[in-house]
């Protein structure tokens, strides 16, 4: 008991403006990290869907692919590079009128979904097509010989073969959500990276800006291990 309220006071006297924010509140730590993890995960959830599909439908229907169509390749692949060209911050203005028709609102965590999963997903279909074209293509032609349907191609070949490139991928894709996270404060949605540039740096409180890089630094730190933990476990029984 001694020690915490030593360390409740060490922080008062040390780092007064990370104090007076308190945990709870609007602008509360607790409430910044609850608001960064909110975003990052629905927004790999929702984006990790979407890279998924067009990842398998880039690697299916190119011209080598167990189902070449031209057509369904150039859409997916100009979907994809269409997005992955717009810079973030004009993402965020440019579809906020389709913000407003899905969510109801263009400014908070949940309005700040929509460009972060638009925003994540051409990246992480790219990181999925690039996992799935280096899989041995002799055990996709041994799968086709032995009557393997398209789906089974594509969850017991393709997506069993590379699952743990795919974990390595996802795990650097999670890592660049987070980063994503703290520009979604231009609408408002709050988060450590709001809490470092609003309470930080345009206040001049440093000592804000440092601890809120720290949280961000510790998040993607855990990130990191547990994807190299499951990218390690999981190689080792493709074996």
């Amino acid at each position: 008991m001694k020690r915490g309220i030593y360390m409740i006071n060490w922080i008062a006297k040390v780092l007064p403006n990370v104090y007076q924010l308190g945990w709870g509140g609007d602008a509360g730590w607790g409430t910044s990290i609850f608001q960064t993890l909110f975003m990052t995960f629905w927004s790999a959830i929702f984006g990790g869907i979407l890279g998924i599909i067009f990842g398998v439908l880039l690697v299916l229907t190119k011209e080598d692919g167990i189902h070449p169509n031209k057509f369904w390749y150039n859409v997916c692949d100009k979907i994809v590079s269409i997005f992955r060209a717009i810079p973030f911050i004009i993402l965020l203005a440019f579809i906020a009128p389709v913000t407003q028709k899905i969510v109801g609102t263009q400014i908070g965590m949940k309005a700040a979904l929509v460009p972060l999963t638009l925003g994540v997903f051409p990246f992480y279909a790219r990181q999925v097509q690039v996992a799935l074209e280096s899989v041995d293509s002799g055990k996709i032609e041994a799968a086709q010989s032995l009557g393997a349907t398209t789906r089974d191609i594509i969850f017991d070949v393709y997506l069993r073969e590379s699952r743990s490139e795919l974990i390595r991928v996802s795990t650097v894709t999670v890592i660049s959500l987070i980063g994503l996270t703290a520009m979604a404060g231009a609408i408002g949605a709050g988060g450590l990276g709001n809490t470092a540039i609003s309470y930080g740096y345009n206040r001049f409180n440093n000592d804000v800006t440092w601890v809120a890089t720290i949280f961000v630094i510790i998040l993607i730190f855990i990130v990191q291990v547990v994807g190299d933990f499951f990218a390690k476990k999981l190689n080792h029984q493709n074996r």
